[in-house]
């Protein structure tokens, strides 16, 4: 049914189908990840890349290099590019991961520490405490009869 569609479009029709489909990245017959220009409009329109010359099509040549102009450098990735991206990203977050570790194991060294100052002086004062009851004078209670 496509083919049927097609031979009733003109070719500039098809060129500028072709060109949309690019434009949205959902070409039919490229890659997805193909990029605009002015070869792969005519190659998503099925014809030779001769075809699409500016002398036949100026004004759709001249959006198609408007447009290259205007995304240049918003290229898609590559596949090899998206892959060196997740391993910089997983090794961002493995790096993160092992600095919190890092972080957690001085934190808990710290933690162990003072919970170790904390039972010393504990005992410490214990021990103060003990010889500052034996070293307090005992109270005697005075009997009052005797001094009057």
């Amino acid at each position: 049914m496509s083919l049927v569609v097609e031979a009733k479009q003109t070719a500039e029709q098809r060129f500028r189908a072709a060109f949309d489909r690019l434009k949205q990245g959902n070409p039919e017959i490229l890659a997805r990840t193909a990029t605009v220009s002015q070869n792969n409009v005519a190659k998503e329109a099925n014809c030779d890349p001769s075809a699409l010359r500016k002398s036949r099509f100026p004004s759709l040549v001249a959006e198609i290099q408007h447009y290259v102009e205007m995304h240049k450098g918003e290229a898609p990735d590559s596949e090899r590019q998206q892959m060196l991206k997740r391993r910089r990203s997983n090794r961002k977050t493995k790096d993160l991961i092992n600095d919190l570790r890092r972080q957690r194991d001085v934190a808990a060294g710290l933690l162990l520490e003072a919970n170790t100052l904390i039972v010393d002086l504990n005992e410490q004062l214990a021990d103060a405490n003990k010889k500052l009851n034996e070293y307090k004078p005992t109270t005697t209670t005075i009997n009052s009869d005797k001094f009057r």
